[in-house]
């Protein structure tokens, strides 16, 4: 294991731990897209290109944008 792979690995562990200690819904989206494009970063040095793209379709894009139209239409004007 290289020491590239080894910095990477603490990196995104420490991303999973910030989005779990996250409370708020927004930072916290904000925080899912960041180590949904660290994980992609992850895959990339690990040579899986086409799950590193999978990341960061899904991961880093869709979700937090999904995740942030659920809390704009919850907190919107329509919600009691």
């Amino acid at each position: 294991m290289t020491a590239l792979q080894v910095t990477i690995f603490l990196v995104v562990a420490a991303a999973g731990t910030g989005v779990v200690l996250t409370r708020d819904p927004l930072p916290q989206s904000m925080m899912v897209g960041i180590y949904g494009m660290l994980l992609s970063i992850l895959f990339l040095i690990l040579q899986a290109p086409d799950v590193a793209l999978s990341e960061i379709a899904v991961g880093a894009v869709m979700y937090p944008l999904l995740l942030l139209a659920a809390i704009a239409k919850t907190r919107g004007k329509g919600a009691e």
